[in-house]
């Protein structure tokens, strides 16, 4: 089985940084992203909003210096969250990412620059197994 993803986004809002019992830094990310389709002779956008969940010395790198509307790219793997809330079964999907790059502003002289409405641009890396 195969299971990765990479979103490239803007953060709805601060990351948030707390401590497993532990001692494991953990950050979470609200992700921003939109995506273009066409419909009819119409252009349209859509926005969908994903949680992203980091680790370690990452996390609290993120959440030194990453706030709201920074744009970061996101790779990592799908899981679904399962739990109970008042006898109703809740679940949720989110991105356990492996690495996090910060990318610049748009309109900020800095390259590169990327933002959600930018085409997506994959990694350097690559195998036969991703699809471009």
């Amino acid at each position: 089985m195969y299971n990765k993803i990479i979103l490239i986004g803007n953060l709805t809002k601060d990351p948030e940084l707390r401590y497993t019992p532990q001692g494991t830094p953990v950050a979470t990310l609200r992700l921003a992203v939109n995506y273009r389709y066409k419909q009819s002779d119409e252009m349209r956008q859509d926005t969908m909003f994903i949680d992203s969940v980091i680790f370690g010395r990452q996390a609290e790198s993120c959440s030194k210096y990453l706030n709201k509307g920074s744009a970061v790219l996101v790779e990592g793997r799908l899981q679904e969250r399962r739990w109970e809330t008042n006898g109703q079964q809740r679940s949720k999907f989110e991105v356990i990412a492996q690495s996090v790059r910060f990318l610049s502003r748009r309109g900020t002289g800095q390259e590169p620059s990327f933002g959600v409405d930018a085409d997506a641009i994959p990694p350097e890396e690559t195998t036969d197994l991703e699809p471009f």
